[in-house]
């Protein structure tokens, strides 16, 4: 299920999002008018990034977090539609002629009903356009984690090339590319490490205990990890709506 996020925490954190966003945006291939889905907009940050390249898109951005949309409003103002929306649900939006996506398709564990839901708010031959986190991301955190409370990372799937193909062509989708491209995170400050864990990588967790329990977990997730590096691994994604 969805949980809230601290969006003016998260907004600023170092985050390699950042970069993520850029590459996604350079393998869009639009001509600047065209209208765009942000799926899984955060604060809007990329969704700026794409209006400041190219003013004349029509763009809406969705997101499962209430604070994520007061974020991106704020930043985003009138020069985008923003809807609180479930990626699993029906989207409440007319159709689209591309979607672009960063950081948030892992956070659905149903990629095929992910991929069908996407493109039934997609005109033929539309594009998505994504990265997520990828089979393999976070293994430190997961030993972490296993050590702390005995299970892996949970509420999240980090996929790999063949099921996401698979997803892909059973949701609508003529494949491009899929690919996987590790990009590590090394954070030496253990209190900014602490930050960085609370706010991006463990609000699922945190969202189900008492507040005062929050800050202990963290740090025995911290000093679990056998070095200070979130390792990403991000999948990348290049689709077309059949």
């Amino acid at each position: 299920m969805p949980f809230e996020w601290n969006a003016r925490t998260y907004d600023a954190l170092p985050l390699p999002h950042v970069a993520w966003g850029q590459r996604v945006l350079d393998r869009m291939r639009l001509t600047g008018t065209e209208r765009v889905l942000d799926a899984g907009c955060g604060t809007g940050r990329d969704a700026a990034a794409l209006l400041d390249r190219m003013p004349g898109i029509d763009l809406v951005g969705i997101d499962a977090s209430s604070t994520m949309i007061d974020a991106a409003r704020e930043r985003l103002g009138d020069r985008a539609t923003l809807v609180v929306a479930d990626l699993t649900q029906p989207l409440p939006i007319e159709p689209v002629d591309a979607v672009m996506s960063v950081a948030a398709f892992h956070w659905v564990t149903d990629h095929e009903l992910l991929f069908r839901n996407l493109a039934a708010s997609v005109r033929p031959s539309g594009r998505l356009t994504s990265d997520c986190g990828g089979q393999g991301q976070v293994a430190i955190l997961d030993q972490a984690l296993v050590t702390v409370t005995g299970k892996p990372k949970q509420y999240i799937r980090f996929a790999g090339v063949d099921d996401t193909t698979a997803a892909l062509v059973a949701g609508g989708w003529q494949v491009e590319s899929v690919r996987l491209r590790p990009d590590p995170l090394r954070l030496d400050d253990p209190d900014l490490l602490e930050t960085y864990l609370a706010t991006v990588m463990l609000g699922a967790y945190l969202d189900k205990m008492p507040s005062d329990e929050h800050r202990p977990f963290v740090r025995a997730v911290r000093e679990a990890m056998s070095e200070p590096v979130i390792d990403y691994v991000r999948l990348e994604i290049d689709a077309i709506r059949t």
